[in-house]
């Protein structure tokens, strides 16, 4: 049986690797030909192009993981019960749960690769792949902008601003307040405020601050002023893949800290958190799946598994795809859209399993 094992289990991570060297050109030359038109229009220098795909291996390669599995292993099963392996091994005496061991040991190299790269490799690449498209591909510079953002610095402080703009890092109607024992102390206001990087300071037009002392009232104004704030000018940004872009350690601090902030995004940073936990979970269940499925030969040959392989594969996407958006969109836990397509497939996967064992 250890030469059967290893057999699946090379056969297994084979068929993956054919696949994402198969699929992740294909995925280069598609976005290669919807961003080629601008890429010439201004004039990209070629090593930063270079840099973006090599970006974007691992930002398609890890969203695509599951089906590259789950399609590798209806793709070998299926080969393998068309010229009878299979139901020769079992007919050997071998039950159906030893003979899917194999499956699962290389389903769990390939789970603890994916767990690995998504907690500690992907989150960079996806910094950069998300700059370049922000600094080349998206030039209606207001597609960076976000609006309406309240922020709680800490236990006596608060920011308000009506629109960010991290690319000149400058916000408008900046507003901050600072309380102590549930009284305001003093309120800054200002047209806008900027970060000045050389000089490490904020400068704010149209300074204003009232400040309250007893029954008094002092004012304070100035048309440019410069000074310090306890917080840091990219806290002000909600952009989406904010998460995307923290590794694992990063990240449950980011979560921390938009928690308390009151961050109206934080859901899409709790789904992401649940998402790198999720991803590698799929590998198994889609794994089960294709294994009942396909380990069987069929009269209509290997063609009706992999057109279910394809189905399923779009299934899962879509899913994957609806129930991220119905946690941005409306109140769905986090945690469920992160689960929802698993447990379903893993009830599909069941259902097969128990068919594939009468």
């Amino acid at each position: 049986m250890k030469i059967l094992d290893k057999y699946i289990i090379k056969k297994y991570l084979t068929t993956f690797t054919t696949m994402l060297l198969l699929f992740v050109p294909i995925g280069i030359l598609v976005d290669l030909s919807e961003k080629i038109d601008k890429l010439k229009e201004f004039d990209v220098p070629f090593n930063e192009i270079l840099d973006y795909y090599l970006n974007f291996i691992w930002y398609f390669g890890n969203t695509l993981y599951p089906i590259f599995v789950f399609l590798a292993v209806i793709w070998f099963t299926s080969k393998i019960a068309n010229d009878s392996e299979i139901t020769a091994i079992l007919s050997s005496g071998i039950s159906f749960n030893r003979y899917l061991k194999p499956f699962m040991v290389s389903a769990t190299v390939v789970a603890v690769f994916a767990l690995f790269s998504g907690m500690f490799i992907v989150p960079e690449k996806n910094r950069n792949y998300n700059e370049f498209q922000y600094k080349y591909l998206k030039k209606n510079k207001k597609s960076r902008e976000t609006s309406k953002i309240y922020k709680q610095i800490n236990d006596n402080d608060f920011v308000y601003v009506s629109s960010y703009n991290p690319t000149r890092e400058m916000a408008y109607d900046f507003s901050y307040e600072n309380f102590e024992n549930n009284s305001l102390v003093f309120k800054i206001t200002a047209r806008n405020i900027r970060w000045v990087e050389k000089d490490s300071i904020y400068r704010m037009t149209d300074y204003f601050k009232r400040t309250f002392f007893q029954d008094k009232q002092f004012i304070e104004s100035a048309r440019l002023k410069d000074t310090v704030f306890p917080f840091k000018i990219n806290e002000l940004s909600t952009l989406k893949y904010m998460a995307e872009t923290q590794n694992f350690f990063q990240l449950n601090k980011f979560i921390e800290e938009e928690t308390k902030s009151g961050s109206p995004l934080i859901n899409n940073h709790l789904l992401v958190r649940h998402k790198r936990w999720s991803i590698p979970m799929s590998v198994y269940i889609l794994t089960l799946l294709a294994v009942s499925v396909s380990s069987f030969k069929r009269r209509e040959g290997m063609g009706i598994n992999l057109a279910f392989g394809i189905i399923t594969a779009f299934t899962f996407v879509f899913f994957d795809k609806f129930f991220s958006v119905m946690v941005s969109k409306s109140n769905l836990s986090p945690f469920l859209g992160a689960w929802i397509p698993n447990l379903f497939f893993l009830i599909l996967a069941l259902y097969f399993l128990n068919n594939a064992k009468k």
